[in-house]
């Protein structure tokens, strides 16, 4: 009983401190869970007789001061349509600068039939030449026959058959009366010209090896134009043992 009287005693005294500080509202809120709304204040009423209407010249003016500016926001320019973007790749320009070529090595019926070719170019003083010591490696030829009659039979039956360049061996020797058809560096050019020659109907011809050592020809051409270089590279097609190179020009 006592102990109901005084929780009862305690409860008063904390409503108390409560409805004194103002919280007493705020503990509604809590335990209702309902928000308690303020107390509309009353207007005050209008005094009529102090209300006058205002004609259009006594109207308030309204301030036309500018408002403060906004900072300007930057905006992407358009591209103009006068103003293309070329990114193509680089065109590789053409040079029509002068060629400076070697053509050999010639020698024998080769080394006349290309100073023939290269006289009809007209080159002048572009043209020149020098001489080089090369080592014989195949040739073409005819067997050595037994007389200068046989040797003048065979010769009558090649020009008969269209072989007009030929060397027929006079030197001492295992190899005289021997005809040679032609010389060549390999042995893969000496067997094509040799097929040549079978078109013809030669068959004692035949491919060799041969040891020594004789002088070769090799054309210089200095500064020719790009025409003269083309002309040049489709006269080496009738010569297959030869070869054309682009080398640096002399100052």
């Amino acid at each position: 009983m006592r102990t109901s009287f005084w929780l009862l005693l305690l409860a008063n005294v904390i409503l108390f401190a409560l409805i004194q500080r103002g919280w007493l509202w705020r503990a509604e809120e809590f335990l209702t869970g309902q928000p308690n709304e303020p107390v509309a204040q009353a207007q005050p009423a209008l005094q009529a007789e102090k209300i006058r209407l205002l004609n259009e010249s006594q109207s308030v003016p309204v301030s036309t001061s500018p408002s403060p500016a906004l900072p300007a926001v930057p905006r992407p320019l358009p591209l103009s349509p006068q103003i293309s973007l070329n990114i193509s790749a680089p065109v590789a320009t053409r040079t029509n600068a002068p060629a400076c070529l070697e053509w050999g090595d010639f020698s024998g019926a080769d080394l006349r039939l290309a100073t023939a070719a290269l006289s009809a170019l007209q080159l002048g003083n572009k043209l020149d030449k020098r001489q080089v010591e090369q080592v014989i490696g195949y040739w073409v030829y005819i067997p050595p026959l037994d007389s200068k009659a046989a040797v003048n039979q065979k010769v009558e039956q090649l020009k008969a058959r269209g072989v007009g360049e030929y060397f027929v061996v006079q030197d001492a020797g295992p190899w005289r009366n021997a005809i040679s058809l032609g010389v060549f560096k390999t042995q893969e050019a000496a067997q094509n010209f040799l097929n040549v020659l079978r078109t013809k109907d030669v068959r004692s011809a035949r491919v060799g090896e041969r040891a020594g050592k004789q002088k070769a020809t090799i054309f210089i051409l200095n500064r020719v134009s790009p025409a003269t270089e083309a002309r040049l590279t489709g006269m080496k097609k009738d010569f297959p043992g030869s070869e054309l190179n682009n080398v640096p020009c002399a100052h």
